[in-house]
């Protein structure tokens, strides 16, 4: 992505870890069009990153992604970066769990996702970049996590295929999987609780490693449990 104020749009702006990407993006220099589900919070974001552009919007909706993208592509004149950073989560045994629990988490962690994409991609320049912030649980199922590892899973598996795909359009895309994060999301679980977590990890880290990797054109943010590091491939 280019270095001199390059247009992104982030989903997911009123979230923990989409604000604070927003406003390292700001600090950057990026021109910002910011998505969201509450609408005042989203006003105070675009207001802290001078945002050109606010739109709210729940990733379960997807004519509203799609409109909510449209606009944001439309405010900026084009992208040259996006960034989804929402999603939500549920917790229980695997053979306990409600169907609607879980096809809301699909409809948000996957097919949102998906449809966020597949409405910017279109509107991304030559040398763009894409990046979703999925979480380790695509690499590591869990117990009592098993629709929503599942949910993330499938998101990786499908930007793996993107990726290859639009290597001839030269957009880069980037599965951002870190490790738990003190977000407060297991707090908004759709339902159950959470297992026995890790304690959180280095949140401004991880953004810093997630906004340089959309410049630099990195494929993976990955993590590794076991020694506690986190790396850009």
């Amino acid at each position: 992505m280019q270095d001199q104020e390059p247009a992104v749009l982030v989903v997911g702006a009123t979230g923990v870890l989409g604000q604070a990407i927003a406003a390292r993006l700001a600090e950057r220099g990026a021109r910002l069009a910011v998505i969201g589900r509450d609408a005042d919070r989203l006003a105070e974001v675009a207001e802290r990153t001078g945002a050109v552009s606010r739109q709210t919007a729940d990733l379960i909706d997807a004519d509203a992604v799609r409109s909510a993208v449209q606009a944001s592509a439309e405010a900026l004149g084009g992208l040259d970066g996006l960034v989804v950073a929402a999603g939500v989560a549920a917790f229980g045994p695997a053979v306990d769990e409600d169907d609607a629990v879980v096809e809301e988490l699909f409809a948000v962690n996957t097919l949102g996702v998906m449809t966020a994409v597949r409405s910017a991609v279109p509107q991304l320049r030559e040398g763009g970049a894409v990046a979703v912030i999925s979480a380790v649980l695509a690499d590591v199922p869990t117990a009592g996590m098993a629709a929503y590892s599942a949910s993330k899973a499938a998101t990786a598996t499908w930007l793996e295929v993107l990726r290859r795909e639009l290597r001839r359009s030269r957009i880069d895309v980037l599965d951002a999987r870190p490790p738990h994060l003190e977000t407060g999301l297991s707090d908004r679980a759709l339902a159950g609780q959470p297992p026995k977590l890790p304690p959180g990890g280095d949140i401004d880290e991880v953004v810093r490693l997630i906004v340089e990797g959309l410049y630099d054109g990195r494929r993976e943010l990955v993590a590794d449990l076991k020694a506690g590091t986190l790396e850009l491939r």
